[in-house]
């Protein structure tokens, strides 16, 4: 089974995050070309690093596949993927059936915990409505369990989703 990953993200800041009633933050999300996981820890240099202790979102994945159907329904075939703020974005599988499983991608093992529910913040982000369109398609919450370089596709070592086994993700 092939996942591809098509771009990385982290940011330095929440821009949504402790923002309710608020405008959000002003925090770039900067696309790179490899991150460092660090286990039980999160990304080197994202909002969510050091988060605490056994933090079920250390990474988030979002898949392509929604993000281009997000697109074409709101009529926005320029909004870039970065616009979720989850940190890799994939293409290939449904991201649903990693929750409660571990999972190796470019040597890297995770532990999939749960989805990313979209927040009402979503309907600003990307267009109104898009909050509702998105449930059940939110993403990939996981653990990073073993530490590693992930790198987007065509920037360095790429290859096969392994799915290891079925673990309570907590």
């Amino acid at each position: 089974m092939m996942l591809v990953v098509h771009h990385l993200y982290i940011s330095p800041g929440h821009n949504y995050r402790g923002h309710h009633g608020l405008p959000p933050g002003e925090h770039p999300i900067l696309e790179v070309d490899s991150v460092m996981c660090v286990a039980g820890k999160g990304l080197v240099g994202d909002r969510y690093f050091e988060e605490k202790e056994d933090f079920k979102g250390q990474i988030t994945f979002f898949a392509l596949e929604v993000h281009r159907a997000l697109c074409a329904k709101f009529g926005q075939p320029e909004t870039p993927p970065a616009v979720y703020r989850r940190n890799v974005i994939t293409e290939g599988l449904d991201l649903n059936t990693l929750v409660a499983k571990e999972f190796e991608l470019q040597g890297v093992r995770f532990l999939g915990t749960e989805e990313c529910r979209p927040c009402y913040w979503m309907d600003r982000a990307v267009a109104p409505g898009a909050e509702g369109v998105m449930q059940g398609r939110g993403g990939l919450r996981a653990k990073i369990i073993t530490s590693g370089t992930l790198s987007r596709d065509g920037a360095g070592s790429t290859g096969p989703l392994h799915q290891l086994r079925e673990r309570h993700a907590d």
